[in-house]
């Protein structure tokens, strides 16, 4: 069984996707340091033919708390003020009659939590694409916050019987191969390729394209086997 673990990201980049859809079960670390300024509550989108940086207001957020423990702004203007600038970016692509209410789905989706609000949305994309991914929050069941680094990740990994762990290409310095072997996990690291595809930008002008935006913009200018393929753009090192 193939495993990975990571933090939740909201609308991740298509090389997140590609490390969900390499593994059989796929583990939100969210019960670790919340990350100011970093990709739990923010991802881009294409706007005008640039990238836009979007953020989900938190509430009383701080890396003195575990990802787990905070909570949505109080004021829920932001999902209506989201879905406009995503409609106002993608309402002219050509997968956008169905894309757009699966986004509606996700941001709209109940919850208090930036944790239950990835969670949740990785889901609905996972179904969207016909994956098969199991997702498991590190809060639910592993109870071994007590353990640090890499020791909790090869615990992670021996709780769920994993025989190959995979992880992001830029872990290569934290993790160490012969301690994962002696364990009898096998232990890769996952490199994006650069994916490419048409983008529009006012009306239907091809503008140059922009690369690492969310998942999101792929789905509005793809369809689903495209973007299948597109997640098999990897190489393990």
């Amino acid at each position: 069984m193939t495993l990975a673990i990571m933090q939740p990201y909201f609308l991740p980049y298509i090389g997140y996707m590609q490390l969900m859809s390499a593994v059989d079960t796929f583990v939100l670390y969210d019960d670790v340091a919340f990350i100011n300024r970093g990709w739990i509550n923010r991802n881009k989108v294409l706007i005008n033919g640039q990238e836009y940086l979007f953020t989900v207001p938190l509430k009383d957020a701080s890396q003195n708390k575990r990802i787990n423990e905070v909570k949505l702004a109080d004021d829920p203007k932001w999902r209506s003020k989201l879905l406009k600038t995503i409609e106002q970016g993608y309402r002219k692509a050509p997968y956008y009659g169905v894309v757009m209410p699966l986004t509606e789905k996700v941001v709209n989706f109940a919850t208090d939590s930036i944790a239950g609000l990835v969670h949740n949305s990785l889901v609905e994309l996972n179904q969207y694409l016909g994956l098969t991914t199991r997702l498991v929050a590190s809060s639910s069941i592993y109870e071994n916050v007590h353990l640090k680094a890499q020791e909790r990740i090869l615990d992670i990994c021996r709780q769920e019987g994993a025989t190959r762990y995979i992880n992001p290409i830029g872990g290569v310095e934290l993790y160490d191969k012969p301690t994962f072997e002696q364990a009898g996990i096998e232990l890769n690291f996952i490199k994006a390729k650069r994916v490419t595809y048409p983008q529009l930008s006012r009306g239907t002008q091809p503008t140059d394209f922009v690369p690492w935006l969310s998942v999101l913009d792929a789905l509005m200018f793809c369809d689903v086997p495209t973007v299948r393929a597109m997640l098999g753009e990897y190489e393990l090192v």
